[in-house]
């Protein structure tokens, strides 16, 4: 019998297996490091007549923001359809695990049928296992199904990638003397060729969306396929790339419903309307399930906007900002579609720091040349600077983001609003991004961060982040709290307390020297380094002496790893004159370490090279 039943099903043909599926086809047409300056999306400067087309016979969104303003977290963002700071996955190149229960997204339409593939780039900062693509490379292609197969099918574009504006010899196309310029950038000739180049890029780009959209039609599949296309993050030039503010969250999404599957098309589609609806690319897993009929997970954090499981869209887009490749930060930030806020927890950094990969380009290079010579406006120059704990935008009157209403009584209300949105939101996904990087690995010992996030005993979120937003907002009246914090339990809560001294400056140093030099010893690395950074800054010349020498210790990679190395090596950075002693030791580090990931091994190398520059 068994023999029968295999050869009847050998005498099948792949159609005839297919056939009762009546799902429809996906395809994904993405772009690297651009937002919406695309002619369908108004802009005059623009030439993309490929997409444009496909949004006068689809719809596109107004209000669409990739949640991560770098490419690594934001596909994090899609192929988990879980916040990275939910995961450990914020951090750019982090490698983190899911729970073992969870999946990557394409696995589950694998599971309904489809055939899966990715062309080419993936970037996650999970660890992928199993199988999640049935082919992904630069090959990849729905024509390698079975016949009849459903397909899954994604094409990345990497020439609008920030790396490609930067490439010389270039001749624009586009006029540079036209180029439209942001308030906050220099208007200089190499700021204008940088722009034009990356126009003249998405032209590029678009042409190869083109070929993929007539290889569909070749193929005649047009009606059988849902189309959508989005830019990963912002664009690749400075202030757009790494921030995250519209300019570096807001993207370009299309999507193109044909007539044969109009029942799964969102509820307020119109063939070349636009969409006022929010949504980010923490929908795009539960809304790819939703079209393959296949329930959405409850873990997911996102909603579908498209399919029989088509929810509400949430009130506000969220965004994110952890490290960006050698340097560490923490931002939260949101947006109703009118409004942005931001909150920084360490104010202290600009939104500019200094990164090697962002200085290659020549606005980024040339723009902080000019401020380090005091000939940027008050509007240029706030790149370059340290931050308000709060920022509060206006999109209606402030397109360029450069006015900050944090402090306007006019606008109070809102910003009291969106500051509990964040707070709450940070609860709900239970954000880890509180943790310094290696606490949210050796805390997460024998599960998953994101396990250990959802444990109270593993991590007390409520008592961390009540810290971490005394500390950050830099009040004064908040030293004797912040104070009984650097005694506390949990490590994260030390660190916060300590950081929040450390911001408060001479003042909250002089009144906490004790405490701080107690946390010289802290078998943690993220407070005792904090304590150090102070006390190296602010303390007496014993205490300095002793602070640096923890630092230099701390940053031996062999002994501690090369998190606690990396944040080390930052505060060593951050000292400047202060850490000169510590030169001919930071000259003999070891920057690599067997246990270490290459990408990892070369950031501390740029941080050694930072300070023996200064």
């Amino acid at each position: 019998m068994r023999k029968l039943l295999a050869l009847a099903l050998l005498l099948v043909s792949p159609a005839m297996l297919w056939a009762d599926q009546k799902l429809p086809n996906i395809l994904w047409i993405s772009s690297e490091d651009n937002g919406p300056q695309l002619g369908c999306y108004g802009d005059k400067y623009a030439d993309t007549p490929n997409l444009d087309a496909l949004a006068a016979k689809g719809m596109k969104y107004l209000h669409c923001w990739s949640n991560a303003p770098v490419c690594a977290p934001a596909r994090t963002t899609i192929i988990s359809g879980i916040f990275p700071p939910a995961t450990g996955g914020e951090h750019m190149r982090s490698e983190t695990v899911l729970p073992a229960q969870f999946k990557m997204f394409p696995v589950y339409l694998r599971q309904k049928g489809y055939y899966c593939t990715n062309n080419s780039k993936e970037d996650y900062n999970l660890l992928r296992t199993g199988k999640v693509w049935d082919q992904s490379s630069n090959k990849a292609h729905w024509r390698g199904r079975d016949e009849g197969q459903p397909f899954f099918s994604v094409f990345n574009f990497t020439v609008s990638h920030e790396s490609q504006i930067r490439k010389r010899p270039h001749t624009a196309v586009h006029d540079p003397a036209k180029a439209p310029l942001p308030a906050y950038h220099p208007d200089l000739p190499e700021v204008r060729q940088d722009w034009a180049q990356y126009y003249d890029n998405l032209t590029t780009m678009d042409a190869q969306a083109g070929r993929i959209l007539q290889q569909l039609k070749e193929d005649g599949l047009e009606e059988d396929t849902i189309i959508l296309y989005w830019g990963d993050h912002g664009s690749g030039m400075p202030r757009s790339k790494r921030t995250p503010v519209n300019s570096g969250l807001q993207v370009p999404l299309i999507v193109h419903v044909p007539e044969k599957w109009k029942s799964l098309a969102p509820s307020e589609y119109k063939v070349g309307g636009d969409s006022e609806r929010l949504v980010s690319f923490i929908d795009l897993a539960p809304t790819m399930l939703s079209l393959a009929s296949v329930d959405v997970p409850e873990w997911m954090q996102g909603v579908a906007f498209m399919g029989a499981q088509e929810k509400p869209a949430k009130p506000y887009m969220y965004g994110f900002r952890g490290r960006m490749d050698e340097r560490y930060d923490m931002v939260r930030s949101c947006s109703d579609g009118r409004y942005v806020y931001v909150r920084n927890f360490m104010p202290y950094k600009p939104h500019g720091q200094v990164l090697a990969y962002q200085m290659e380009t020549p606005t980024t290079r040339l723009w902080r040349e000019m401020f380090l010579r005091g000939e940027t406006t008050p509007v240029q120059s706030a790149f370059w600077q340290s931050r308000h704990p709060e920022e509060l935008y206006d999109l209606q009157s402030d397109k360029d983001e450069t006015v900050n209403l944090a402090g306007s009584a006019e606008h109070a209300e809102t910003l009291k609003k969106m500051r509990a949105a964040i707070h709450d939101w940070q609860l709900e996904i239970r954000d880890i991004g509180f943790l310094p990087e290696g606490e949210i690995h050796s805390r997460s010992v024998g599960s998953s961060p994101y396990e250990m996030g959802h444990d109270p005993q593993k991590y007390p979120l409520e008592k961390i982040q009540a810290t971490a937003e005394m500390a950050s907002m830099m009040q004064a009246d908040n030293l004797p709290a912040l104070q009984k914090r650097l005694k506390d339990d949990d490590s994260a809560v030390r660190y916060w307390g300590a950081f929040g001294v450390l911001m408060l400056g001479q003042s909250g140093v002089d009144k906490s020297t004790e405490q701080l030099e107690a946390m010289l010893t802290d078998e943690a690395y993220g407070p005792r380094v904090i304590a150090a950074e102070a006390l190296a800054e602010y303390g007496s010349p014993a205490d300095r002496d002793k602070s640096l020498n923890v630092l230099i210790d701390t940053a031996n990679i062999a002994e501690n790893g090369h998190y606690a190395t990396m944040f080390a090596l930052n505060a060593i950075d951050e000292l400047e004159e202060v850490a000169t002693p510590l030169l001919p030791q930071v000259r003999t580090l070891e920057t690599k370490d067997k246990n270490v990931p290459g990408r990892m091994a070369s950031y501390c190398s740029r941080l050694v090279e930072y300070i023996l520059a200064d």
